[in-house]
């Protein structure tokens, strides 16, 4: 039986994961999204 981490690999290499990848890529391009990501990784960091 694969690992968890190993079946996530073999997804990710899929077609179906391909698409996946793809499509947060052309989601992070946009500024809006950006922005959002900046703010959720500064309250993470900040309850360290």
């Amino acid at each position: 039986m694969a690992s968890l981490v190993q079946r996530i690999q073999m997804f990710l290499r899929s077609p179906k994961g391909r698409q996946l990848i793809d499509r947060g890529r052309r989601e992070m391009a946009k500024p809006s999204n950006q922005h959002r990501m900046r703010q959720i990784m500064a309250k993470l960091r900040g309850r360290r």
